[in-house]
């Protein structure tokens, strides 16, 4: 499975991320902060890691979904 993580420090509660998430993975706390609701539904697009403008969230790829993308270890 796909692992997102998103580190609240840098976070500035501005909402791309779930917005641009085409699988409603993400959603906010009561806080506003954006957190991993459903992470099972997590393709790897990396939509909300690209469009983020503070670079609070990053996407660990699962081995099955580096090789279908052809992406590096480790991303």
């Amino acid at each position: 499975m796909n692992r997102v993580e998103i580190y609240q420090g840098w976070c500035k509660k501005c909402g791309i991320c779930i917005a641009f998430c085409p699988h409603k993975v993400l959603e906010a706390d009561d806080s506003d902060y954006p957190i991993v609701k459903n992470p099972e539904k997590c393709t790897g697009c990396l939509l909300c890691e690209m469009r983020c403008p503070d670079f609070a969230i990053v996407v660990y790829k699962d081995e099955e979904t580096r090789q279908e993308t052809g992406s590096p270890a480790g991303k």
